[in-house]
């Protein structure tokens, strides 16, 4: 009789390797990466990542520049923030 073995999703392929640690972090990351995003423009949930850094709304065709593994990052926020303060300030 076989022994019962725990589902490991998207972290399949590394086995026993690595850690458990690393291997939390891996699912983490690549399942973020692979889930479907809400587009800036049209607000539509057909974002896909195309290589590190662009993204792709599927649904109007837009292409922008984000994180490697996320269209939107903290800093990205904070940077937008401040870019509309200042704008803001000059009128």
């Amino acid at each position: 009789m076989g022994r019962k073995t725990k589902k490991v999703g998207m972290a399949r392929g590394l086995g026993v390797r690595y850690g458990a640690t690393l291997r939390k972090r891996y699912v983490k990351v690549v399942s973020e990466t692979r889930k479907t995003h809400k587009c800036p423009q049209c607000g539509s949930a057909a974002v896909k990542r195309e290589s590190v850094g662009v993204w792709n709304c599927r649904k109007c065709g837009l292409t922008f520049a984000g994180g490697a593994y996320s269209p939107v990052t903290k800093l990205g926020v904070v940077a937008k923030r401040q870019v509309k303060s200042l704008s803001s300030s000059e009128s």
